[in-house]
């Protein structure tokens, strides 16, 4: 949710830091700050809403220093404004503190602060950090190991201190946070983007870990202060992947982005000539397999749409019992588990907090553990025994769009290497899916082309208020993906339905003023949705339907048709969600939302 970017080196920081603030935009916030260390003395600056206000403020009042950190802030407590934006310091005023997440007990703490004498300025948990670390040693990683084992909750903090000068401290437990190496210098950050125009080596903090950053290197330990030894990770993305290369916003370089990732999460792992899926990475061997009943889809938010997808190919193609949970509904439950259930643990940022507690809940009840990721080295993909990496590079519009086709492909994958192992699928059953798989990139760019004709659509139906999105069987989770897309970046409101449900509820509101927008592919239940749009048509309801490329019998019960190209039944939802994802772009463009920082949204939802 919020950002954190910290330098130390031989550079002017502030532009760095202020770099690195707006590469995290994405990740949504309502104000920003930075802070910097000059001498014995520390400067900071701050201001609320957009990370445009701080750099008027800064230009106004500058402030200088040879090291410091940055942030940007999603309010949790206290309102979002200029005296809530971190960073945040003591009483003194010889350490500041940046953070991530949430501090449970941040009242008590408080108060014991506050009966020794401390004052406060501000609303937030995050001050009590600071004023913890004012009253430990100089030492600021000692410090830091001694307060966060005072803390309750989640947290990603970084600080500096006059007192413990030419050094950054930084401390995880939860939010992610990544320590970048450089030659006489090293940054800190939440998150990869920040930082990739200078670095591609990074190595990532676990739960429980303290970083201390130098110019010269880094020491890592943990709250107990015990040595650690950290491997680097080799961060692959170009930098440019994360720019809009012409495009007007993220989102829609990232819609257009998706061939290329889809084909990219096939490779190296499929063989047409010996018609064979490879998994190896997943650490699940045909014995293993063979001996799983019960599959769970753990997600949250899009990733979940992507999961009950993926019930229907697992079932379909590997006739193992599969079903699909919340993230944040699934611990709450206390789900039954064991060593014969596979848990999948589906995340575009591998940082989710609810799934990743989700995956430890189901680690302690003894079930194996899989994660569908696009993050190298994030938590998730730590912690779980095995993953299937998405390859869609960085997503950085908020609304998710490639990460979602990628999930799908990957779970593809993942429910035929699961029939492959139970010997239900032979080389000549593997290589008609595999044929399909690798038409796919060809066919979205296909779909992609009807852009035109989806932003005239979109101009037409911009002003409406209410939208009802209809599916069936796998096409279900399609239309709640569309009527998400179009809530999360609209502000329309916006239901999905199965559309066989239609007449248990929906259907008393369909009028004039409420287009529907169903999914209605040639398959065994198209005569059952050709029903269903013909009693919206009787109410004088809109329909947009999204049909095969050649059925014009459904223009009989449509006032707008978006054909797509025919593939198989489980691969339809990846080319039918394009102009769903297209229809909501250019709607909300339309109304004049910012559709890559929708309002109230954050990119990773790192805490509950």
């Amino acid at each position: 949710m919020c950002g954190i970017v910290g330098y130390i080196g031989t550079k002017n920081p502030l532009p760095i830091i202020m770099e690195g603030l707006k590469r995290l935009e994405y990740r949504g916030y309502d104000s920003a700050g930075v802070a910097a260390v000059d001498g014995d003395a520390l400067h900071t600056q701050r201001a609320a809403g957009k990370i445009v206000n701080l750099e008027e403020k800064l230009l106004t009042d500058p402030i200088s220093g040879s090291y410091g950190l940055g942030h940007t802030r999603w309010a949790t407590h206290g309102r979002p404004t200029e005296e809530n934006a971190h960073p945040h310091t003591g009483c003194k005023g010889q350490i500041v503190v940046v953070h991530n997440g949430i501090i449970e007990n941040y009242l008590p703490l408080k108060e014991e602060l506050k009966a020794s004498g401390h004052v406060f300025k501000t609303e937030t948990d995050t001050e009590v950090i600071a004023h913890l670390l004012e009253d430990e040693s100089d030492d600021l990683a000692e410090a830091m190991q001694s307060v966060c084992k005072k803390l309750t909750g989640i947290f990603a903090v970084a600080a500096v201190s006059v007192r413990d000068p030419d050094r950054i401290v930084a401390a995880r437990m939860g939010p992610p946070l990544v320590v970048g190496l450089g030659e006489g210098e090293n940054f800190v950050a939440s998150d990869v983007p920040a930082i990739l125009h200078h670095t591609r080596d990074m190595v990532f903090l676990d739960d429980g870990e303290v970083a201390l950053v130098t110019p010269e290197g880094v020491r890592f330990t943990d709250f107990d202060g015990n040595p650690l030894a950290k491997d680097a990770t080799r961060i692959t993305w170009d930098p440019i992947q994360a720019e809009k290369a012409g495009f007007k916003h993220f989102m829609q370089k990232e819609i257009f982005e998706q061939p290329r990732a889809i084909q990219e999460t096939l490779v190296s792992r499929v063989s047409l000539e010996q018609g064979r899926v490879y998994l190896q990475e997943l650490n699940l061997t045909p014995e293993v397999v063979r001996s799983l009943d019960r599959i769970v889809l753990v997600a949250c938010g899009t990733s979940w749409h992507a999961a009950l997808c993926g019930r229907y190919m697992i079932e379909e193609l590997a006739r193992i019992r599969a079903e699909v949970d919340y993230g944040s509904e699934f611990r709450y439950r206390d789900p039954l588990l064991d060593e014969n259930t596979l848990c999948v643990f589906i995340s575009q940022s591998g940082e989710t907090a609810d799934t990743l507690a989700a995956l430890r809940e189901a680690r302690e009840k003894g079930a194996r553990t899989a994660a569908i990721c696009n993050v190298v080295g994030s938590m998730i993909t730590r912690e779980a025994e095995g993953t299937l990496y998405t390859h869609a590079g960085p997503e950085i519009g908020v609304a998710s769009t490639k990460a979602f086709t990628t999930q799908l492909t990957g779970l593809h994958l993942l429910a035929l290497y699961l029939g492959q192992c139970k010997g239900l699928l032979d080389e000549e059953k593997i290589r008609a899916h595999l044929e399909a798989l690798q038409r796919i990139s060809s066919q979205v760019e296909a779909a992609l082309d009807l852009e035109p004709h989806i932003e005239r659509i979109a101009r037409q139906y911009m002003k409406y208020k209410d939208f009802l999105y209809l599916g069936r069987g796998i096409h279900y989770p399609i239309a709640l993906e569309g009527a998400l897309k179009l809530k999360e970046i609209s502000y329309i409101h916006a239901e999905g339905y199965p559309s066989g449900e239609m007449k248990h509820g929906p259907i008393a509101l369909i009028d004039e003023n409420l287009p529907t927008v169903a999914l209605a592919p040639r398959d065994p239940v198209y005569g059952k949705i050709f029903s269903n749009l013909k009693e919206v048509k009787a109410r004088d309801g809109k329909v947009i339907v999204i049909a095969d490329e050649g059925d014009e019998e459904i223009r009989n019960v449509a006032d707008e048709v978006i054909h797509i190209p025919k593939t198989t039944a489980l691969l339809t939802p990846v080319l039918s969600v394009v102009p769903l994802q297209l229809l909501a772009y250019h709607i909300a463009v339309k109304r004049g939302c910012d559709v890559d920082q929708p309002r109230n949204l954050a990119k990773s939802v790192t805490v509950e």
